[in-house]
């Protein structure tokens, strides 16, 4: 009986907290969710590019994680820009074209132009 009490009790908890972090997030403009998570993606990228600020970093480079992050990216940016407007996504267009020219850097095998992470979505990256 005892078990079941703190069962209902725990699941009351997570309940409330589900609830408080919809409330949190429906006051949040879409612009600041679409910038948040465009962050998200720009950093794991980094990490995954070999771009961290860490004596790690070599040995948490993965140029495959890094391509998927980065194509996603490309796809957030680009169809969220004529939403955003140009001041917000003028910079995370800076910050995208940066990551692919760092993953091109990376790369042992090259892609073709325009076939680059994100490519498909921003057109070749030089």
């Amino acid at each position: 009986m005892q078990s079941e009490q703190n069962n209902h009790a725990e699941n009351s908890d997570v309940a409330q907290a589900v609830n408080q972090r919809s409330r949190d997030i429906s006051e949040v403009p879409a612009v600041e969710l679409i910038n948040t998570v465009a962050v998200h993606l720009m950093s794991a990228a980094a990490v995954k590019t070999g771009l961290a600020d860490d004596p790690k970093a070599e040995e948490l480079k993965d140029l495959d994680e890094a391509r998927k992050l980065i194509t996603a990216l490309a796809g957030l940016i680009t169809a969220a820009a004529p939403e955003v407007g140009s001041t917000h996504a003028a910079p995370l267009r800076d910050g995208l074209r940066s990551l692919q020219l760092a993953f091109r850097e990376e790369s042992t095998v090259p892609d073709a132009p325009g076939k680059g992470p994100g490519e498909k979505w921003t057109g070749p990256v030089n």
